[in-house]
């Protein structure tokens, strides 16, 4: 009976890498033999609570070895893993568990409350504790509770057989949910594989490879392009509940650190931490940024400690890899997003979904085996957002961009978010991206107001880094020059925070509701 998916990944490794560390979490080091008859004992521990093929499994809690050992124990024996975001309210937990429906719900001690406030008037068969045993006994009809490290601890430590392929789900991973409520993406292990390979092949991963995880494992970019693709070579994992620059830069110099990804607000932290110039990161080789573009003045700070960037565009629709920028065009091409990885296609067409040209503008799509084909429980999601052609399965990813001379990826902006003024489109991220060049600002967003002349106007909402203060005209003025003038900021305001969703992302409804109707009574 042969198991294709990746819950077996670990056991495969117990022999080849049996004595090698494969996790360090909170001091703690697991090697591959270990984690892998943990992950076997999960599997057995699930099964007795009722997961099969097909069952889901919800687990909500920060980067940790239980993690990783309840994700691989699930997909081993067939069932789905559908970690949660641990910043959501109660009510978007219970949103996502009533969508999923999982049989059983594994959650983190110190989440337990929240958890709780979820689950009113719901109901799961069985509630799993990572950590302590509650004090006292929890109230749930019709819930049976447990502890994992009981659980784990009783289990049988064989290897289970089962038959798992390629085309069945592993895990449900939720979008974002900027614009409403948030949709499952089903991601076959077939997607993690070929997803797997991409990042292997781009980004040069060995067995020696020491990566440092401080981005949530909830998110697809955390899992898919570093957990995933280390452990499938062989190497090891330092597992990092929150992001502390100060003791990033510590782990780095310990463990001797070969990689990390992150976004620029981390990268940003960290080289204008006081030890920044002090450690030794000499053993860095590798940094992945996603998200935003990275300005010239933390370029500069790498590049003087010999480090360039790999910038990467993706989505959990496409497990989340679709390009890869090379740090040896961190400025040539500074901006791109960079050339498809190497199992995966994009192409760019017009709104009646003809191909274009190179260097002009339309939506993006994506097709390759690392791309998902459906959403859960969304039937007209899935009839908007996949496109069958040609035999492939292809992505409308709601993004705008353009594919250069030299087929490199640029990403203008999501469609939605395009700004329409006086009969020209301007797109926000392009915006963005040159205030971020501005010193003294941490991030920024540009969205469109309504104007009785032009229709709409940008209008920008900033958020500075500590210590520094700047105007409207300061912004203004910098700008000037660099865009052309209807697209500088007709309007701008500046927050302590920008709004975000539990991802991360700014939220841009939210400020239109609050700055909209300033900037159309100041107009």
């Amino acid at each position: 009976m042969f198991n294709h998916s990746i819950g077996t990944w670990i056991h495969r490794r117990r022999v080849k890498s049996a004595d090698h560390p494969a996790l360090i979490d909170r001091g703690a080091s697991l090697t591959y033999s270990e984690l892998a008859t943990r992950v076997d004992q999960a599997s057995h521990a699930l099964s007795t609570l009722g997961i099969t093929k097909g069952e889901r499994v919800a687990y909500i809690g920060e980067n940790s070895h239980e993690f990783l050992e309840a994700m691989f124990g699930a997909t081993q024996i067939g069932g789905i893993f559908v970690p949660l975001n641990t910043r959501l309210a109660p009510p978007e937990i219970a949103f996502q568990i009533e969508d999923t429906t999982p049989r059983v719900f594994i959650c983190a001690e110190d989440l337990l409350p929240t958890v709780l406030s979820a689950l009113e008037g719901l109901t799961v068969d069985h509630l799993v504790i990572v950590g302590d045993k509650p004090t006292t006994p929890l109230a749930l009809d019709g819930t049976a509770t447990h502890q994992w490290e009981e659980l784990i601890t009783a289990a049988p430590r064989e290897h289970p057989q089962e038959r798992v392929e390629l085309s069945d789900p592993a895990l449900i991973l939720f979008t974002s949910g900027t614009t409403g409520n948030p949709k499952g993406a089903v991601l076959t292990h077939e997607n993690m594989v070929w997803n797997s390979f991409n990042v292997i092949t781009d980004y040069d991963y060995t067995s020696e490879s020491v990566a440092l995880m401080i981005s949530p494992m909830f998110h697809v970019a955390a899992l898919g392009m570093g957990v995933l693709p280390v452990l499938l070579k062989g190497g090891t994992v330092i597992l990092e509940q929150k992001f502390r620059p100060e003791r990033a830069l510590r782990l780095i110099e310990q463990y001797g650190v070969t990689s990390m990804s992150g976004v620029l607000t981390t990268y940003q932290m960290l080289c204008e931490h006081e030890n920044w110039e002090s450690t030794d990161i000499s053993t860095l080789k590798q940094l992945t940024c996603g998200g935003s573009a990275v300005p010239d003045r933390v370029l500069d700070a790498y590049e003087s400690r010999g480090l360039r960037f790999t910038m990467g565009y993706g989505m959990t629709e496409t497990s989340p890899g679709v390009t890869s920028l090379p740090g040896t065009y961190s400025r040539s091409k500074q901006g791109s997003s960079g050339l498809p990885h190497f199992h995966t296609a994009i192409k760019v067409v017009d709104a009646q979904g003809n191909e274009l040209p190179l260097g002009q503008e339309g939506e993006i799509l994506v097709s390759g085996p690392n791309v998902i084909e459906h959403y859960w429980n969304r039937d007209e999601a899935n009839r908007a957002s996949f496109n069958y052609t040609d035999g492939a399965v292809w992505l409308h990813t709601g993004d705008v961009g353009y594919l250069d001379a030299d087929g490199f990826l640029h990403v203008s902006d999501r469609i939605k978010d395009m700004i329409i003024s006086g009969g020209e489109n301007i797109y926000p991220a392009q915006v963005e991206k040159e205030i971020a060049h501005l010193e003294g600002v941490a991030s920024s967003a540009v969205f469109g107001v309504p104007d009785a002349r032009w229709g709409e106007v940008p209008c920008a909402v900033i958020q500075l880094r500590p210590g520094f203060h700047l105007t409207e005209y300061d912004v203004v003025n910098f700008l000037a020059g660099k865009l052309a003038k209807y697209k500088i900021p007709k309007f701008v305001f500046f927050v302590a925070d920008l709004p975000r969703t539990a991802s991360g992302k700014v939220k841009k409804t939210d400020l239109k509701k609050n700055f909209g109707d300033q900037s159309q009574i100041a107009s």
